[in-house]
């Protein structure tokens, strides 16, 4: 930890976000992946999805406003809430 990072109670977390379409809406990228990984002999594969995996660093004071910053984030920018889900782990890093 840096020395700001003591003096102000911050704490570093690394957080991994993931994306992915909603299942009501059609993946062609998935489609496509499935289609490939099935002509190269991999007929056990079924039901592929594509999305998104996104990792970031964020210094907060506590871990409940590291998750509501990183939800506002998906929210706004990340994610499209629309067609879009999200979910995310956040782990404190030394």
């Amino acid at each position: 930890m840096r020395l700001k990072d003591l003096q102000t109670n911050h704490m570093s977390y690394k957080a991994k976000i993931f994306v992915s379409l909603k299942s009501s809406v059609s993946d062609p990228q998935g489609l496509a992946i499935e289609g490939s990984l099935n002509q190269l002999g991999f007929k056990s594969v079924a039901n592929v999805r594509a999305g998104k995996f996104i990792t970031l660093t964020i210094d907060h004071t506590d871990r409940s406003a590291a998750e509501n910053e990183i939800s506002s984030m998906c929210d706004k920018l990340l994610a499209n809430p629309v067609i879009e889900d999200y979910e995310f782990e956040l782990v404190a890093r030394d």
